[in-house]
């Protein structure tokens, strides 16, 4: 169980790191050390959840926080921790399986990139500051 904790933990802090690279200005929301190893809540900049989960039905991710993910209106957790209006509608969480790959958390990673540069305030992949991974 602990070896399998620590497995989760690596594969979603290469994703995180991935992401936060590829993104300028994406932050992690919440406590970065006591939390769970399978999940991460993160939020990109310039991007509203909902269109960007809207596009990615294969992958599991979600608006917000697990608390409120059958509602549309932002997390009341999310707000507690400090989080501006645009953040919180911005953050997404993203859970890792027992059976997940780093193969899997990779190309993950390709499809999220791929579908945030389409979603940026509108704008056309061309326009959003986003850096190879």
């Amino acid at each position: 169980m602990i070896a399998e904790a620590a497995r989760l933990g690596a594969l979603r802090d290469f994703l995180e790191t991935s992401l936060l690279a590829a993104f300028p200005g994406a932050t992690v929301n919440g406590d970065v050390e006591r939390r769970l190893p399978q999940t991460c809540n993160l939020s990109l900049p310039g991007i509203e959840s909902d269109r960007l989960i809207a596009s990615l039905d294969d992958l599991a991710i979600s608006a917000g926080a697990a608390c409120t993910s059958a509602s549309r209106q932002v997390s009341h957790v999310l707000h507690a921790l400090g989080l501006d209006e645009a953040t919180a509608r911005g953050a997404m969480r993203l859970s890792l399986g027992r059976f997940t790959t780093r193969e899997e958390v990779e190309w993950a990673l390709e499809r999220l990139i791929a579908a945030a540069r389409e979603c940026v305030n509108g704008q056309p992949a061309c326009d959003v500051p986003v850096r190879q991974v």
